[in-house]
């Protein structure tokens, strides 16, 4: 039976490729797309504060509004089944005294008050001394954004895992996108901004055979 999972997992790496454009005719089932973005939401993150927000944008004519500052999504805007902006915290959000992170100590992880202060008094530790985040509000948002990637690489796996094509892009100019967003009212640059684009659907041509370099060159073991 283990032999056999990690073989479907291997041929599921195997199919996901980044997907250029998809068959717009065909569609992502609810069902299929709430497992993928379950996937994400229950993706690990550093210290457990979940820094993320998934928007799935369905408005065709948002999407074609994106379309002009997204020149790495020409294909997947207008044919891909779903399409998701992926927005990462920013630092007053994620700094170790914001409301947020008490909030969600206390509401989301039901941690009692004496857990909440150790909790709370490692995590100042952690972004003064041990990664040094309180340095600038960008370091605080590049952290952000590296922890929505581990969703990311989760939301990839388990669709292909399940049939489903897809492509994360990063070809987006941020500050006019960040600006449409904020019109649309669909973000808060107080506390927001944008980390990648995903795009979901059923490919409309196979693509050419994977390549990857070989093990050897990639992992060394140190014993």
């Amino acid at each position: 039976m283990k032999e056999t999972t990690k073989q479907q997992i291997l041929d599921a790496f195997q199919f996901r490729h980044a997907c250029k454009s998809f068959d717009p005719d065909k569609k992502i089932s609810d069902e299929d797309f709430d497992f993928i973005l379950d996937a994400g939401l229950l993706s690990p993150s550093s210290f457990g504060f979940e820094p993320w927000k998934f928007l799935v944008i369905d408005n065709q004519e948002l999407r074609k509004k994106m379309l002009p500052v997204c020149l790495g999504a020409e294909g997947q805007l207008p044919t891909a089944s779903h399409f998701v902006v992926t927005l990462a915290r920013k630092e007053p959000g994620m700094i170790y005294s914001s409301p947020y992170i008490e909030e969600h100590m206390r509401e989301v992880e039901q941690l009692p008050d004496e857990i909440v202060n150790l909790k709370g008094d490692f995590y100042k530790t952690f972004q003064t001394d041990h990664f040094k985040l309180t340095e600038s509000p960008r370091a605080m948002f590049d952290w952000s954004c590296k922890q929505t990637y581990i969703a990311l690489g989760n939301m990839l796996s388990v669709a292909a895992q399940i049939g489903i094509d897809s492509c994360p892009i990063e070809g987006f100019d941020r500050d006019p996108l960040e600006d449409i967003l904020e019109q649309e009212d669909l973000l808060d640059r107080h506390h927001f901004g944008i980390s990648y684009l995903v795009a979901f659907g059923y490919r409309q041509e196979e693509p050419r055979a994977k390549t990857r370099s070989p093990k050897d060159r990639l992992v060394q073991w140190v014993k």
